[in-house]
């Protein structure tokens, strides 16, 4: 049974992109392209040749980062929506830090990672502290200090740290931006990403603590019942989900934007909730769902210039692997289709 329930639960993304993919090319060939061409060019595009590699892996790290952040957060029982705003913080500290502090080089950049990765941390603490001490909904204060995390960047660019007449930061310094790997757009942010997320993994999954957190986030009352600190974990949760965010931002600032200006950020926090979804809660498949969806994005660019098909086919592309992925997860817990699969499962392994 619980190898019928991996399998299932491997099998619905994996059928949702396929009938993503399949709707997808039904458009393509209804504006007159060529899917099959059409799907070349868009993979191609994403992974074609090493420095459209890099742009995909370029854009999959911020995507990673609140997708883990989102992850972390859920496996506890809570929900953070708040990612998009600590992932903000965390950017607009760090900049603060490498444009203010005059500390460059490889202390000027762990210096950054750690005051970002602190400032999303203490943004995400407000909503676990409003849930845990006064019994209110965490949903819609994280999200509400998204707006008030974008407003305040907004304010920091446009007046306190504003660069001339330019409504933007100054530029980091050089010596704090993050190295390229092999000379692709890629940086050392990707790797970090990588190294959190298999963190993420082992804490989760081979760790008492992990277990705990785990167990608290499938039943809070009975975890309380058990004597598991429940209250202490919801924060912890909160905390850390945010210390993803944080150093996220910071990545990303020191990595690829190098400024804040209008714009920064726009929609990642979403997307990583989206991404998490996708991948159940799993860090390592979340790694990989974040690449996919950066590679559509990437390669969609491709698409549209060699075949003409609009790179909004592609964001409908990505709107159907969600919603097909939520319906089928939500379709296969109910009663009635499980018991079906159930019993499929018992003849086959009766065989």
């Amino acid at each position: 049974m619980k190898n019928s329930n991996k399998l299932i639960s491997v099998l619905v993304p994996i059928i949702s992109v396929l009938l993503a993919f399949a709707i997808g090319c039904v458009i393509m060939a209804v504006l007159g392209a060529n899917p099959a061409t059409a799907l070349q060019s868009l993979w191609i595009g994403a992974f074609g040749n090493t420095r459209n590699l890099g742009t995909t892996l370029a854009r999959a790290t911020p995507l990673i980062f609140t997708s883990l952040c989102a992850c972390f957060a859920y496996r506890c029982g809570v929900f953070n929506l708040g990612g998009e705003g600590q992932f903000i913080i965390g950017s607009v500290a760090c900049c603060y830090v490498a444009t203010q502090s005059g500390i460059e080089g490889f202390p000027g950049i762990l210096l950054c990672l750690i005051v970002g990765a602190l400032a999303g941390g203490v943004w995400a603490l407000i909503p676990g502290l409003l849930k845990v001490y006064r019994g209110q909904n965490e949903m819609i204060i994280s999200i509400m200090l998204n707006y008030v995390a974008t407003l305040f960047m907004g304010v920091v660019y446009t007046n306190w740290l504003r660069e001339g007449n330019v409504p933007q930061t100054a530029s980091v310094p050089d010596a704090t931006k993050l190295s390229r790997i092999f000379g692709l757009r890629t940086t050392s942010a990707f790797l970090i990403a990588l190294v959190v997320g298999l963190l993420i993994y082992y804490f989760l999954f081979y760790t008492s603590k992990g277990f705990q957190m785990r167990a608290v986030g499938l039943n809070m009352t009975a975890a309380e019942f058990n004597g598991f600190a429940v209250k202490r974990y919801v924060l912890f949760s909160f905390v850390v989900s945010g210390l993803i965010a944080g150093l996220g931002g910071s990545a990303e600032l020191l990595g690829t934007q190098y400024r804040l200006i209008n714009g920064f950020a726009a929609g990642y926090g979403f997307d990583g909730v989206a991404m998490a979804l996708i991948a159940q809660l799993h860090p390592l498949a979340t790694i990989l769902v974040a690449i996919f969806f950066a590679a559509l994005r990437v390669g969609s660019t491709t698409m549209q210039a060699a075949t003409g098909v609009p790179t909004s086919v592609s964001d409908i592309i990505q709107a159907l692997v969600i919603v097909f992925t939520v319906a089928g997860l939500a379709m296969v817990k109910l009663p009635q289709i499980k018991a079906v699969m159930d019993r499929m499962f018992a003849k086959k392994e009766a065989a």
